[in-house]
């Protein structure tokens, strides 16, 4: 009788959670997004530094009463194969484009093209941050939207969007959170939330 009891509680007790994952290239400023979502949401201090990741970093915040499992997967190019590893069990997906890097923004597109069509991520909803908008060798908005339109058929089956930050200074941040929180749960019916204590 216990037994029952004790798994009549949890199921009535736990709540959805949506595992978010954070890619990009190395440098692009995954990790001081994540420390930026901590701390706008999560109540933590900014870290005055931060340092590459090599494997992951995971966070649980609540953005608008939805629960969000960060996930800040390592950019480096011998870590990218670890990627694949998390495709299958993230509700959805942030895309970090470092948007000072003129020089790798074909091998940004290249990855986020290679995202966009494997089968583990269909459906689920992308966001691309244009990072480092608080530089003044940031390209524009506009700009980035305009390089990055080969992307767009590849993203036409799902919902996505592409919005201008700075990890650093936390503009843009909230409403990426809001936007990728939002769109993790409109998206439940095709990908079911994680149920948690």
């Amino acid at each position: 009788m216990y037994h029952l009891a004790k798994s009549v509680y949890l199921n009535l007790t736990r709540t959805d959670e949506y595992t978010i994952l954070i890619l990009g290239l190395d440098n692009a400023g995954k990790t001081t997004l994540l420390e930026r979502i901590k701390s706008d949401f999560g109540g933590s201090r900014m870290p005055s530094a931060t340092v590459p990741t090599i494997g992951q970093n995971v966070a649980k915040v609540t953005v608008d009463g939805v629960k969000l499992k960060l996930r800040d997967v390592g950019g480096q190019e011998a870590l990218r194969s670890m990627w694949i590893n998390h495709y299958a069990t993230c509700h959805g997906m942030v895309f970090v484009v470092d948007s000072t890097d003129q020089e790798r923004i074909q091998e940004c597109i290249n990855e986020l093209i290679s995202i966009a069509d494997h089968e583990d991520l269909e459906g689920v909803p992308i966001l691309m941050l244009a990072n480092k908008q608080d530089l003044d060798s940031s390209l524009e908005i506009e700009q980035i939207k305009e390089i990055f339109n080969p992307v767009a058929a590849h993203l036409s089956a799902r919902d996505s969007r592409v919005l201008p930050i700075s990890a650093l200074t936390g503009e843009g941040v909230t409403g990426a959170a809001q936007w990728i929180a939002t769109r993790a749960v409109r998206n439940r019916e095709y990908r079911l939330p994680n149920r948690v204590n």
